[in-house]
Order: structure tokens, then sequence, then C-alpha cells
């Protein structure tokens, strides 16, 4: 049987590794191996590179909506990954995307969310997970976006948000889990998630604060809806131009691979518009690219266990 596209989504990991064989398509799901084609393991590639390296002049892969990994919480449109956190930083993810809202039935803690979807994690959990790993792995550094993503009846105010920001810092004890006051070398992030801030913050905190499109500290690639494949995988290749002809910057580039279903052309959920730019975009340019060193900034996706070939060649990008 020639199996579809749709197929070889429902069917999952190994079924994509044998359907993706048989269709021919690219971007496919990993045979198991925790080396990257450069040779680098996965769980601590970050070691090989020179600990006075800017995080600045790096590609660092990560995972957009990060915790999404269940569509009962939301729906199947809101599911963008299937790896837990533990699992996506063994893989070589070290940027990772969390929102949170207010945890119901809580008066200081929160939750991550998908617009008003709590998604069955706490954010201590997070905080918790990632300390396991970088205690596991301490010459790794992971990149954070905290997001607040003010939706539904947790939402939270920019005050309170600061609030329990603060409780998670000094009550829980987190703060020193935190590299906060600019961009790093990474010598000096080794062992610590360095905090990207989107949320309204005091400026006596000093934090480095995201951007949705430019600023001095950021240049973002985020279209996520009203586009189609075609243009999204157009814009997803000038960004890697972009950051390419500007190896030494002092911002930050972001270059989001993932798109929501937003108009129809005939794919549907965020896992088979993921595929297409994969195909049709990411790995025809990186591929046509391989063993040239680039400085990319922080590239999130959907669905690494179906593109572990796009983040191990993300990875490689870091080495010449």
């Amino acid at each position: 049987m020639n199996p579809t596209r749709r197929n070889v989504l429902k069917w999952g990991l190994s079924g994509t590794v044998l359907a993706a064989t048989s269709l021919g398509l690219p971007a496919t799901a990993r045979a198991d191996s925790p080396v990257t084609p450069g040779g680098k393991p996965t769980d601590r590639w970050m070691s090989y590179l020179d600990p006075n390296l800017s995080l600045l002049g790096m590609t660092v892969p990560g995972t957009h909506d990060t915790c999404c990994t269940n569509p009962a919480n939301g729906t199947e449109w809101s599911h963008t990954q299937n790896w837990g956190i533990p699992q996506q930083l063994s893989e070589g993810v070290r940027f990772v995307d969390i929102r949170c809202n207010g945890l119901q039935g809580t008066a200081s803690e929160m939750g991550i969310y998908h617009s008003s979807y709590y998604q069955g994690i706490r954010l201590q959990d997070v905080l918790d997970q990632c300390k396991a790993f970088l205690a596991s792995q301490p010459t790794e550094t992971i990149v954070m976006r905290l997001k607040n993503e003010n939706a539904g009846g947790q939402a939270l105010s920019d005050a309170e948000f600061q609030r329990r920001v603060t409780y998670y810092f000094d009550t829980l004890g987190y703060r020193d889990l935190f590299h906060m006051y600019g961009w790093p070398t990474l010598g000096q992030a080794a062992g610590k998630v360095v905090l990207l801030a989107d949320f309204a913050f005091p400026a006596s905190w000093n934090l480095i604060g995201w951007a949705d499109s430019a600023n001095w500290q950021f240049n973002v690639q985020d279209t996520y809806t009203g586009v189609s494949t075609g243009s999204k995988g157009q814009l997803i290749t000038q960004q890697f131009d972009n950051a390419y002809s500007n190896p030494a910057p002092t911002t930050m580039y972001v270059n989001f691979l993932s798109l929501a279903p937003s108009i129809n052309d005939g794919l549907g959920f965020p896992k088979n518009l993921e595929q297409t730019l994969m195909d049709n975009s990411i790995y025809p340019y990186l591929r046509a690219r391989t063993g040239q060193r680039a400085r990319f900034g922080i590239v999130p996706m959907d669905f690494p266990d179906f593109h572990v070939n796009v983040l191990e060649m993300l990875i490689d990008k870091n080495f010449a």
C-alpha cells in the first residue's frame, strides 16, 4: 500500500520512518542515534564549543509551545510537540517556549498554558526538569522565553505576573537557576537557564526583554497565521539568509519554523503544516548548505521528533 502523508503522521514514530522511506520524504523521524551527522552528542553538544562564544554567535535549535504535548489539553489544532522537556533537551533542543497563566486553585503558582488551555504541567515542574538536565550536563545552557499568556479565566495582570515571578525566584528558590542580565557567553551561561522575559517587568530588573518583531535585542520572524506554507517557507529561508549575512550581530535572530492552520491549503493540523514546510523549504535549504557553519540564532520548531535530521543539522551549524 502506498501510504499517504496523513497516514505517515497517524502511524507515529516507527511508522513514519518506514512510510517516509517509501514516499521519499526527506524530513523524517530519526533512527535511534544520540550523535549528530557531524559527530556531536546531542545531550552535550555545547561542550564542544569555545566557552568564550556568545550566544549571539550561535545556532540554537528550540521548540515552539514547548509543553503542548497532549491534544487532550486543548485540541489537535494546538498540539505542537510529542517529546516532553527532558527528551527535548537530551535530543539537543536548547530553547524552550514557556507560556504561563495563573494556576487555578493556587495563590502564587503558575501553570503552562496554550491560550486558556492548561497543559497539565506547572512552572516549577518545567524548572525542575531544566535544573535536572543542567545538573547532569553542566556544560550546557537552556534559553527560556517566559511569557505571560494572559488568556482565559486564569489570566494575570502585569503586576500579578511580576509578583508570581518573584515568588518563584525567591520563595521557591529558583533565582540561582537563571542568568538574567544581558546576553552571556557559553561559559557564563553554563549550567544556567538564560531568561528571555516576554512579560512586563520593572526597568530595575534589567532582564533581556523579548520582542515579537524587531528591537535592539531581537530580530524575530514569527509569522504564524494568514499565509500559505509556500509564503511561510520563503519567510523562513529569508530569515536564515538575514542571520547568515550578519555574522557578528548585537541582536538575537529568531526564526520560528511553525505555522498555525488558518487558511485552506489542504493540510490541516500543525504537524501537517510543519511536514510540508520541512519537505519543501527548510530541509532543502539546510541540505544545500551542509558543512557550512552558520549563526542562525534561535530556531524554534514543532514536532522535532518527526524532523530529527533538521534538528541535528541545526546543531551542526555551530561547527565548521
